[in-house]
């Protein structure tokens, strides 16, 4: 097994980031500094070991309260951006992006063992929505429409012939006659609404209120808190497990 791949499978490190430590000397195998690509070891009798204390930036995720009509972008014409609100965190990545016209938990992240675990194939991390729409729902349409699936294009060319794909099935629970809540494990452009729309069902509000085990709980709009360390640990041991966990 690669060093790299090694140790992205542990939740150290994605293996960007592992071969960036390699090149940069941090890594040793049984005592002795590794600096090629491709060095492989056997993780049964080799002891691999990362110098933390040469990694200069610290690794930082942050949960934020994005509003509604804030762009999940750097940099966009279509108005204010996350990191204009948040100027202090424009190091930091997007980790899963929300839509201009919706609000609520948003990740952002310089750990990339976290932001794979939430926007990485392998659709391992849940999204929990609250939805609320200007029609009157039909309770078994909506479970159907959501339990079932529906083909939608992916915004790009899929690997089955250029096709829509479709849908992943998904948790729903209806709240009231004018909202419910669904639980995702994918992100196709607009999916939510989309979803809707084919049930003639036109969306008023969409608020993500979950990201994992990470909660938008109490956070007022527009505020934001640092991840605590069992939350970030409940990613690391997501990734570690070769991508075929979920975490809900």
């Amino acid at each position: 097994m690669r060093i790299q791949k090694y140790l992205s499978s542990k939740g150290v490190c994605s293996r960007r980031e592992a071969e960036d430590f390699i090149l940069r000397g941090l890594v040793t195998v049984n005592g002795k500094i590794v600096r090629e690509m491709g060095v492989k070891i056997d993780p049964e009798t080799d002891r691999v070991e990362l110098n933390s204390a040469g990694i200069k930036d610290k690794k930082e995720s942050v949960a934020i309260y994005k509003p509604k009509g804030i762009v999940s972008s750097r940099i966009s014409s279509e108005g204010k951006t996350i990191y204009d609100l948040f100027p202090q965190f424009f190091k930091l990545n997007i980790a899963g992006r929300l839509d201009k016209e919706s609000e609520g938990l948003l990740l952002l992240s310089n750990d990339g063992v976290v932001a794979r675990a939430v926007t990485g194939d392998g659709h391992i991390t849940e999204k929990e929505y609250e939805v609320v729409v200007r029609e009157k729902i039909n309770v078994s349409q909506i479970t159907r429409l959501f339990e079932r699936g529906v083909e939608l294009s992916s915004g790009r060319r899929s690997a089955k012939g250029g096709k829509d794909e479709k849908t992943l099935p998904a948790k729903v629970k209806v709240l009231n006659n004018h909202a419910f809540r669904v639980v995702l494990k994918e992100g196709k452009k607009h999916q939510i609404r989309r979803m809707c729309e084919h049930i003639r069902l036109t969306v008023v509000k969409l608020k993500r209120i979950r990201i994992g085990r990470v909660l938008l709980g109490n956070l007022g709009v527009g505020d934001h808190r640092f991840l605590g360390d069992q939350e970030v640990k409940k990613f690391r041991e997501v990734r570690a497990k070769n991508n075929n966990g979920v975490i809900s």
